[in-house]
């Protein structure tokens, strides 16, 4: 049995990998990821703070290729 890792994913990314990351971890689209980062930097505010704390606390995966 293998264990999910939450990484930030280079590839496809826009800023730093971190939706990306996201949406393969929850397995969702990362559109529906990337318009919650942003509602919450628009509406609350701390949606920029609170993505700039996961790209320095998430991991960087390195490019695999199978």
């Amino acid at each position: 049995m293998t264990t999910k890792r939450l990484y930030r994913i280079p590839e496809g990314k826009v800023f730093g990998g971190v939706c990306t990351g996201l949406s393969e971890y929850f397995d969702i689209d990362y559109t529906i990821i990337r318009l919650a980062w942003a509602i919450s930097f628009l509406f609350a505010g701390v949606g920029g703070l609170a993505y700039i704390i996961a790209w320095i606390v998430i991991p960087n995966r390195e490019y695999q290729s199978f």
